[in-house]
């Protein structure tokens, strides 16, 4: 069965024709995961979209967020990209987990919420400390919102400490920070393909 994967890129800015640093992470995970087989769904720029404060999967009129949500839970994999911001991860990325507390209370007759069986991993960029701690919150949050998360489900980069240096501006790709991208994809994929195949029981 194929399996497909949906980035979302939680950077403050809006599209812009640039490449972001979190895109450049994202493009990582989703070169390694199309040569597993994977199809990529097209990166979701959440800051493009009208995405409102809430806990609740439609917050009315205006509300992007079920067009996104949908997007999101067609696919098998879901690719968390966020920037390190003061050590945290974006506000765009805790708006996405806020509203996807909505899927505790989205449970099917076996008591499944609607991300159950879907794998999730972090694609993480900053030129400052942050992403041990940013992969366990988000980790922690998708867990409690019924994702899977694999071993090794996190590719990140962080620059020098007080530096000025970006990810998408390294002329190449450290080889560390590849490896694990390749590592992070194998085993998204490899567990993907278990719980599609079969799914949890509730």
């Amino acid at each position: 069965m194929a399996l497909k994967a949906q980035p979302i890129n939680c950077t403050l800015k809006r599209s812009s024709g640039e490449t972001s640093s979190t895109d450049r992470m994202i493009k990582l995970i989703t070169a390694e995961l199309r040569e597993k087989g994977v199809e990529i769904a097209p990166t979701i720029r959440i800051a493009d979209h009208d995405v409102l404060p809430g806990v609740t999967s439609d917050e009315g009129e205006g509300d992007a967020w079920p067009a996104l949500r949908e997007q999101i839970l067609a696919a098998d994999i879901l690719i968390f990209g966020t920037p390190v911001w003061m050590g945290q991860a974006s506000s765009v990325a805790k708006r996405v987990l806020e509203r996807m507390d909505a899927f505790i209370s989205e449970t099917d007759e076996a008591g499944r919420m609607p991300s159950y069986s879907k794998v999730a991993v972090a694609a993480i960029v900053g030129n400052e400390d942050g992403a041990h701690f940013i992969s366990a919150q988000l980790f922690q949050a998708l867990n409690d919102v019924g994702y899977t998360v694999p071993a090794v489900a996190a590719c990140y980069w962080v620059g020098e400490a007080m530096g000025s240096v970006d990810f998408k501006d390294l002329d190449e790709t450290p080889e560390k920070v590849a490896k694990t991208a390749k590592m992070v994809a194998g085993n998204a994929a490899h567990l993907a393909d278990l719980l599609k195949a079969e799914p949890y029981p509730g």
